[in-house]
């Protein structure tokens, strides 16, 4: 017969479980208050936590305000976005395919998935508070980094040179993001199509561009 185990330790990890599932819920319930009309600023802390099932004074115990719940949001929306991206190129290598295309679509997946992630680094990104706006252009920084190093790698670019094809390909889609969020499902595939377009187009620049002045 196997015995239970109790005793200090056992219980300090619960209630770090416990702890770390109501902090998940906090950020989901803010996350589901995010809107078309409704931006993270206009969310209030009483809302958050009465979404959450906690006392707004239980918020005090996972974040310090709400621009620290905020700042995670950013941070997690980016990490979530990087993920996909990394997995769609790990397919990629393993399966064959479209890097430009497999990376679109996984990124339009993302929006239609999450749409209320990538509101809040498409508003945050020009919002009133530094902190967030330096919160998103981190994020995004994160993008062009990791893109310019898969460039650099595939096509013999210098790390400049990779790095500035590299930020249009992401200001591109950033920016795309922002008008697919309004688009019903028939026209958020064209703008998709039109984005591996532009993007192909900006690849096939590069590389003349490498050749003629390498």
């Amino acid at each position: 017969m196997r015995l239970q185990q109790s005793g200090p330790g056992v219980d300090v990890g619960i209630r770090a479980q416990q702890k770390e599932r109501t902090r998940r819920s906090v950020i989901d319930a803010a996350f589901s208050q995010l809107t078309a009309e409704r931006s993270f600023s206009n969310l209030s802390l009483r809302e958050v936590a009465r979404e959450a099932g906690i006392a707004p004074t239980s918020f005090y115990r996972h974040f310090r305000d709400m621009d620290e719940l905020g700042l995670t949001m950013v941070d997690e929306g980016g990490l979530t976005l990087r993920q996909l991206m990394r997995q769609a190129r790990l397919r990629i290598a393993s399966t064959g395919g479209s890097v430009i295309r497999t990376s679109v679509l996984t990124f339009m997946e993302f929006i239609d998935n999450t749409p209320n992630v990538f509101r809040l680094l498409l508003r945050e990104r020009s919002g009133t508070s530094a902190a967030f706006r330096q919160a998103v252009q981190r994020e995004i920084q994160h993008f062009i980094a990791e893109l310019a190093d898969e460039l650099q790698k595939k096509s013999g670019f210098t790390p400049y040179d990779a790095y500035v094809q590299a930020d249009a390909m992401v200001t591109i889609v950033f920016n795309a993001g922002a008008e697919a969020l309004d688009l019903e499902p028939e026209a958020r595939v064209e703008l998709a199509e039109r984005i591996i377009y532009q993007l192909r187009m900006i690849v096939r620049g590069g590389d003349f561009y490498h050749k003629s002045h390498g």
